[in-house]
């Protein structure tokens, strides 16, 4: 019987690991592998390890490392040829595993679900989450990458490309993914079946604070791999936004006031055309994702700026 090893970086996910872990057991018990499950902490002070040493799952404490080092320590002590990665506050469904075992090799190498938010989950969750699904479209599609929040390969894979880049704070999914398709996998995501996210932002500060964090990863990234067309097009687009926020202000105060409006109204344009795209022409979904993606423009910007002057802030790395 194949083995996989499902590797769960986690802090402070007492609320939802139990939850993860009981799902990626039964998945792995209808797709007949061997399920070996290990948790990489990261310095949790809730009682996150002890739950999941309690249901079977190795744990190892991994204090003061970012997300990719907590992959890639999991990794090293797993003994699968399967490698599976899922965040800890993510509920996969009971045929992922037998879904995507079938899949690789025939349509793809590195495999991934499409996600969705529980009900309750605030408006601007829900529709950031559902900006990224593709209803009535082909259940397979074939990706540029895929994020780590769910992520099927096997070991040959992760062992070829070295794993997840240690050095980066966030953004290392996009990373992985650049260089996996460098190695010449492909890359599916598969939007049959849904993985549920529990970890869900449920206050428009959270929002704004991940939002502000992820972003931080575009300048380590240009740094990494240098200058390309995919990596400098939203970076670009932000920077070109609060110039003109800036020009309008200009306008505004030398008391030209149809000026400073009309380079409000172009400010707005980018986004309304990413919410556009991502909306599948749902009214209500196109308002608030313009919304969300006119914040998100902005917090791109003011990413880029920190990480010019060396901005490190801390935050511990979870699943």
């Amino acid at each position: 019987m194949s083995r996989v090893s499902v590797v769960i970086p986690m802090y402070n996910e007492a609320r939802h690991i139990g939850r993860t872990l009981l799902a990626a057991q039964e998945a792995a018990r209808q797709a007949q592998l061997e399920c070996e499950l290990i948790v990489v902490d990261n310095g949790s002070d809730d009682h996150g390890p002890r739950i999941a040493n309690e249901l079977g799952a190795r744990v190892l404490i991994v204090p003061g490392v970012h997300i990719g080092a907590l992959r890639n320590r999991g990794a090293a002590v797993a003994s699968g040829e399967w490698l599976a990665f899922i965040d800890a506050d993510m509920e996969m469904p009971a045929d992922w595993l037998k879904l995507l075992v079938e899949m690789e090799g025939r349509q793809g190498d590195v495999l991934g679900l499409d996600l969705d938010t529980p009900a309750q989950a605030p408006w601007f969750a829900q529709a950031w989450q559902r900006r990224s699904q593709r209803p009535g479209s082909r259940p397979l599609r074939r990706v540029q990458w895929l994020p780590s929040a769910n992520l099927l390969m096997r070991r040959t894979w992760f062992d070829q490309v070295g794993g997840f880049d240690e050095t980066l704070r966030t953004g290392e999914d996009k990373d992985f993914s650049l260089r996996l398709r460098e190695a010449g996998a492909q890359l599916l995501l598969v939007t049959e079946s849904l993985a549920l996210h529990w970890g869900y932002e449920g206050s428009w500060r959270e929002w704004m604070s991940k939002e502000l964090w992820r972003q931080g990863s575009h300048w380590q990234l240009l740094r990494s791999h240098g200058p390309s067309l995919r990596l400098l097009r939203f970076p670009a687009l932000s920077v070109g936004i609060w110039g003109l926020d800036f020009l309008a202000l200009v306008a505004l105060l030398q008391g030209q006031a149809r000026p400073a409006l009309m380079l409000l109204l172009i400010a707005t344009l980018p986004a309304l055309f990413l919410s556009l795209r991502q909306s599948h022409r749902a009214p209500r979904l196109t308002l608030q994702l313009w919304a969300l993606h006119e914040v998100r423009l902005h917090l791109t910007g003011a990413a880029l700026l920190l990480n010019l002057f060396q901005w490190n802030a801390r935050r511990p790395a979870r699943g």
